[in-house]
């Protein structure tokens, strides 16, 4: 992908500004690989979180960040230092003419410059603002410190990870995986302003949304909540499978590789789940009892649960390598998957058959790279990683210059007083 190509997704022809760090880039991402033109505006110098780790070739540099990379491709940079002055009249200018803007400041931070949404949209009614913060703008918890783990502890996801009390006793909660808070904020940050652009094209009007990412994650615990609320049931951590109020049969299965399948048998043996999975064992001479009549009694297999899975299945994955298992699972019909390394997935054939990963050209490095593709392909308004994540105020001169009319006289004396 390049510069040059064109951005003609379904978020084409808008244009949204985004002052936004570590928590809310992804949803940038998300709008301008959909299309938007997405302006990020970082401080002279670049965002911190340029300076995220792990780096290309494990040179640190603002550069190479790998993880600025994927997060902000689709979009152009420029620099803006909000605390001076003209640096705010500037970014005024360009929310004029903006239809997003989209930031993660501590709350009451944009008021305290004069940018707050009352005061921007007296310019631009139709300008869509989303503030994105870790709790909101209100609260007694507003002006609290946070991160990404913290938030998989206050809102209820790390409660329900680890493992139950036959594999690890007494033991402690564990964190997802990295950014999951991030992406769920930005996730109802997408959704949210797409929600407002849709009123928008009806009212003519734009909003300010206040988006809070420990409500996003309260809302995506399963079903933790709601067994609470309506049944009372408090649900419990489970080895490698959902959380439960009560112990479920195990999922994972060490193969004969030493991967893990996964494997989804607990509320679904029946008379004849028990006959399809007889004959998928039996493939392999491995059904032991299971062709045995009385497995036609739900009774029966209710008390045999333990030594159809922990033992029948258990050794029929043992004998096989995972792949094997897994696909000779599914080709009869049941949910068995592998359980595999993130970077096991750039050999994923399904992947590859669907086109899934990119190549992204870095043009300054003379370089390209493998990038994850999208959720959803489209038919008539293609998603596409347009350009790969802009140096530091790559497209000053084009904004600055081309857009806004400051001569190059100009954007010299801004650059030495640092407003860029």
């Amino acid at each position: 992908m390049t510069d040059a190509q064109p951005t003609p997704g379904p978020l084409a022809g808008l244009r949204v500004l985004e002052l936004a760090d570590e928590k809310g880039q992804f949803c940038g991402k998300l709008l301008g690989d959909l299309g938007a033109d997405v302006v990020k505006i970082e401080p002279p110098g670049g965002e911190p979180s340029r300076r995220v780790g792990p780096f290309l070739d494990d040179v640190p540099h603002p550069e190479r960040s790998l993880s600025f990379w994927y997060y902000n491709t689709s979009k152009r940079s420029i620099t803006l230092n909000l605390k001076a002055a003209y640096g705010r009249q500037l970014f005024r200018s360009l929310a004029a003419a903006a239809d997003v803007v989209l930031e993660t400041f501590p709350p009451g931070f944009m008021a305290s410059l004069g940018l707050d949404y009352e005061l921007l949209c007296q310019q631009n009614r139709r300008l869509i603002q989303c503030s994105l913060t870790p709790f909101g703008q209100t609260g007694p918890w507003r002006d609290y410190l946070s991160s990404d783990l913290l938030h998989m502890a206050a809102g209820g996801e790390m409660a329900s990870s680890g493992y139950d009390e036959a594999d690890v006793p007494n033991g402690p909660p564990v964190a997802p995986g990295g950014g999951n808070a991030w992406h769920m904020g930005c996730h109802y940050a997408c959704m949210a302003i797409l929600a407002a652009l849709v009123d928008r094209t009806l009212s003519g009007q734009g909003q300010y949304i206040d988006a809070s990412i420990h409500e996003a994650c309260a809302l995506t615990t399963e079903a933790a909540i709601a067994s609470y609320v309506y049944r009372g049931e408090v649900l419990r951590r489970q080895t490698g499978r959902h959380h439960a109020a009560n112990h479920t049969p195990r999922t994972q299965f060490r193969a004969k590789d030493g991967r893990y399948v996964c494997a989804l048998l607990g509320g679904r043996l029946n008379p004849r789940f028990v006959r399809n999975l007889a004959d998928l064992l039996d493939t392999y001479g491995m059904a032991g009892d299971l062709r045995d009549p009385k497995y036609q009694d739900p009774a029966v297999i209710a008390e045999s649960t333990s030594h159809i899975i922990d033992d029948l299945v258990a050794n029929f994955i043992a004998s096989l390598p995972a792949e094997e298992a897994y696909h000779a699972a599914q080709e009869r019909g049941f949910t068995w998957g592998v359980v595999r390394a993130p970077e096991d997935l750039l050999d994923d054939p399904h992947l590859h058959d669907r086109g899934f990963w990119k190549q992204v050209e870095h043009p300054e490095l003379g370089r390209s790279f493998t990038y994850p593709g999208e959720a959803a392909i489209f038919s008539d308004s293609p998603w596409q990683l347009s350009r790969r994540a802009p140096l530091i105020g790559e497209h000053n001169l084009e904004i600055f210059c081309d857009e806004l009319e400051l001569s190059r006289a100009e954007l010299v004396v801004l650059a030495e007083s640092r407003v860029i």
